[in-house]
């Protein structure tokens, strides 16, 4: 065999093994918050205020999952924009604390 083959094999190996290995798509249950204030904004009346934070201070639109405690930072942002502040389901792949989002939908909030 050529050395080219063997390099080309190792590599479509490598590949096909990162194409496996990528996260499957899931779902999260949780408020629409920004990544300033994360848990603290963990509401239905911190919609307003999330938005002021994406919009001037440099803050990202995440989501607090109540059910691992975690804060996840959503990409794209567009998605989310129109959420703030909304109890959501979202559904996408997590990769660490970010979640590539295919959608969100409005989910009724949970009784205390």
């Amino acid at each position: 065999m050529s050395r080219r083959f063997v390099v080309f094999a190792v590599a479509f190996v490598m590949l096909a093994s990162l194409a496996a290995a990528a996260a499957p798509e899931g779902s999260w249950t949780g408020w629409i918050t920004d990544t300033h204030c994360g848990a603290k904004g963990a509401s239905s009346k911190h919609g307003d205020c999330a938005k002021k934070c994406v919009e001037g201070q440099g803050a990202k639109y995440a989501l607090f999952n109540p059910s691992d405690k975690k804060v996840y930072n959503l990409d794209p942002q567009d998605k989310a924009a129109g959420h703030a502040g909304h109890y959501v389901t979202v559904k996408g792949t997590a990769q660490g604390d970010t979640i590539q989002v295919t959608s969100i939908e409005m989910t009724p909030e949970p009784k205390n």
